[in-house]
C-alpha cells in the first residue's frame, strides 16, 4: 500500500466523519462557456460534442466491438451480471483507432486540461452498453474513492467525460448526480479484498456509501439528471457522488467514458488495496495525452 499521506481515509473497520475537500475542483482557467458552472457543481453538460455523422460513426465502432467474438472471454470486456450481455469495454482507445484520434482534440482533452491546469493523461477509457430490458444501473458511489483506494491516485485532480451515443432519456438509466457533493469525501466501510475489480466492475459491494450518507448527501445537495440527445456529454469531477438506475425501457444507452488526469497526480500503491489493479483499469502510461494517442491508434490498428 502507499506510504504517502494519506488525506482521504477510506476502506475503514469504523464509520468517520466527511471530509470536506480542501484541494481545488478547477486547477486551471475556464475558457470554455459550457464549463462556467463546473467548480461550483462540479459537472458540466456539453450540448453536441459529437455531430450527427459522427455520432452515427462511433454507434457503429462501438457496435462492432460489442459484437467482436475475438474479444469474448477478453479481461477487458465486462458482461451483465444477469443479462450476459456486454457491459463494457474497457481500454477502448487501444481497440479503435478513430476513438484513439478523438480522445486528443482539442474539444475532448482541452476541457479536461482547463479543468486540471495541465497536460493529462488517460487513466482509464471505455465504452459503456446499457442494452434495453436488461440494462443494470450502478449505485451511488465516487470515482475517486475507489481510484484513491485501489489505485493509489493522491488527490481527485481528475474528471471524466461521458459522451452520449445514444438519447440519454430520464427513463432509460441516465446518470443522476448530485450537484457540489464533490466538495465532500465520503470514507466508506470495508476491507478490500484481492482481487476485487472483477466483481466491482460488475457489482461494487466495497467502497459505497451507507444509505444514511446518501440521504444526507441528497438532502444537502440534491439529486439532478444528464438527459439530452446523442452527441451530447457530459464532464465531471472525480469525487462527483452519482448513480444510475435499471433501464426497462426499449430503448438503449451507450457511452464513450473517458478518464483523463492531471500528470501532476499520477499514481503511487494503493492507499487501501492489497495490490494495484490492472493497467487496462488504472493505466500507469503517465504520458500525457496529446502524445499518447499516437501510440494508442497505432495499437489500435494491430487490434483484433
Amino acid at each position: 500500500m502507499s506510504d504517502q499521506l494519506d488525506r482521504y481515509p477510506t476502506r475503514l473497520s469504523e464509520p468517520a466523519p466527511h471530509v470536506e475537500r480542501t484541494d481545488p475542483t478547477v486547477w486551471g482557467t475556464v475558457t470554455s462557456p459550457e464549463l462556467a458552472g463546473f467548480d461550483a457543481n462540479g459537472f458540466a453538460s456539453i450540448p453536441d460534442l459529437l455531430t450527427p455523422d459522427e455520432v452515427a460513426a462511433f454507434g457503429a465502432e462501438v457496435g462492432h466491438l460489442a459484437a467482436d467474438p475475438v474479444l469474448y472471454g477478453d479481461e477487458r470486456v465486462i458482461v451483465e451480471p444477469v443479462a450476459g450481455q456486454v457491459r463494457s469495454v474497457f481500454q477502448v482507445h487501444q481497440l479503435s483507432k478513430p476513438i484513439a484520434e478523438l480522445v486528443a482534440e482539442s474539444r475532448i482533452a482541452g476541457l479536461a486540461e482547463q479543468i486540471l491546469g495541465s497536460p493529462v493523461y488517460l487513466h482509464q477509457t471505455r465504452v459503456n452498453y446499457m442494452p434495453g430490458f436488461g440494462g443494470s444501473g450502478f449505485g451511488w458511489h465516487s470515482d475517486f474513492e475507489t481510484w484513491h483506494a485501489e489505485d493509489g491516485m493522491p488527490t481527485p485532480r481528475a474528471v471524466s467525460l461521458s459522451i452520449a451515443l445514444t438519447d440519454n432519456y430520464p427513463f432509460n438509466g441516465s446518470l443522476m448526480l448530485m450537484p457540489g457533493s464533490h466538495r465532500t469525501f465520503v470514507p466508506c466501510l470495508g476491507e478490500t479484498p484481492s482481487g476485487h475489480y472483477r466483481e466491482s466492475l460488475r457489482e461494487q459491494r466495497i467502497g459505497i456509501p451507507t444509505t444514511d450518507d446518501i440521504t444526507f448527501l441528497a438532502a444537502r445537495y440534491g439529486i439532478t439528471q444528464f438527459t439530452g440527445r446523442a452527441g451530447s456529454a457530459l464532464l465531471f469531477d472525480s469525487n462527483m457522488m452519482h448513480g444510475s438506475s435499471n433501464n426497462i425501457t426499449p430503448f438503449p444507452r451507450s457511452n464513450i467514458f473517458l478518464v483523463f488526469n492531471s500528470v501532476e497526480n499520477t499514481l503511487t500503491e494503493p492507499f487501501a488495496a492489497p495490490q494495484r489493479r490492472p493497467e487496462h483499469i488504472a493505466a500507469r502510461d503517465f504520458t500525457p495525452v496529446r502524445e499518447f494517442t499516437a501510440a494508442g491508434a497505432a495499437l489500435a490498428d494491430q487490434a483484433p
